[in-house]
């Protein structure tokens, strides 16, 4: 089915939120896109892209998984992700040297997703749209699901928030303050598990560095303190989500080679052309003015190296 473009977004949203699967995608992906843009400037501040990365993929084989045992796949996903973050916690205590952890506990977890797959004799459609997401397939029940876990999260964030913010920006200071750090790492890493296993719903495990990274990235280049970061980060999330599933319901008036394509692919796309826009206009002010850009760069630095 074909839907109308006419370049008057009060209409065009309007006739979208008039279909239930949109108002749920939007509702859920809302919801998603601000969790993953608050928990996100702690992955970028505490350099553990890769563990979201590897957490995403650990999340598949628990997919798999649930497959297999005949059970919602959601609730493996859950699970797998929360005991893979948790290992990845505990055998690395500092955040910014637990490459090696994390690549032996992914490597673990995929090998198991790889005998669950084998062993299950269906077709494991369920299990499969984990890797690239089913916004546009969520039900009025995922929608409550997603919101009550994301207040969970966002709540347990709001406890921790200045230890962990402190914790971040500084490990060694910190550690001899008398700051638990392991068990702030093990929170942390559990509440981006949990932040995972929503955010596949809408884009997926592959693609899952399109809201949990690409945002907050933006946010650390544009400002100067880690409130405004995470306010940045939260606008862009959403804003690519929103976006991407505008450009989803009309695809089709973006010619054939758009028509067919997954909602997911227009929101990554979305984040990574801001990303490189943003990319860009800071290279042009350092051509333009080095010594501008130079004094910037140090007011970002001081600016998020502050509690």
């Amino acid at each position: 089915m074909i839907f109308p473009f006419s370049w008057d977004p009060v209409t065009d949203f309007r006739f979208m939120w008039q279909f239930e699967f949109m108002r749920n995608a939007f509702e859920a992906g809302t919801i998603i896109a601000i969790v993953a843009g608050i928990i996100g400037y702690f992955v970028v501040l505490r350099r553990s892209a890769f563990a979201t990365h590897a957490l995403g993929h650990v999340g598949f084989s628990g997919a798999a998984g649930a497959v297999f045992l005949g059970v919602n796949p959601v609730y493996g996903l859950l699970a797998f992700t929360m005991s893979g973050a948790a290992g990845m916690a505990v055998l690395g205590r500092r955040a910014a040297t637990r490459d090696i952890e994390i690549g032996t506990v992914l490597a673990f977890m995929l090998g198991l997703g790889l005998l669950f797959l084998s062993l299950y004799k269906g077709f494991a459609t369920e299990a499969y749209s984990i890797l690239f997401g089913e916004v546009l397939g969520i039900s009025d029940s995922g929608v409550l699901f997603t919101l009550e876990t994301s207040v969970i999260v966002l709540a347990v964030m709001l406890l921790i928030y200045r230890r962990l913010l402190f914790a971040s920006l500084d490990e060694e200071v910190a550690e001899a303050k008398g700051l638990p750090l392991l068990a702030l790492g093990l929170v942390f890493m559990v509440l981006l598990a949990v932040a995972i296993s929503i955010a596949v719903q809408v884009i997926g495990v592959l693609l899952i560095f399109a809201l949990m990274v690409t945002p907050a990235a933006i946010a650390v280049r544009l400002t100067k303190s880690p409130l405004s970061a995470i306010i940045v980060s939260v606008l862009i999330s959403v804003f690519s989500v929103w976006l991407g599933l505008f450009l989803a319901f009309y695809s089709a008036d973006l010619g054939p080679t758009f028509s067919l394509a997954p909602t997911s692919f227009f929101i990554v796309t979305t984040a990574f052309v801001l990303y490189v826009a943003v990319r860009a206009a800071l290279l042009v002010s350092v051509r333009l003015s080095p010594r501008a850009a130079e004094e910037v760069h140090t007011e970002l630095s001081v600016g998020h190296g502050s509690t």
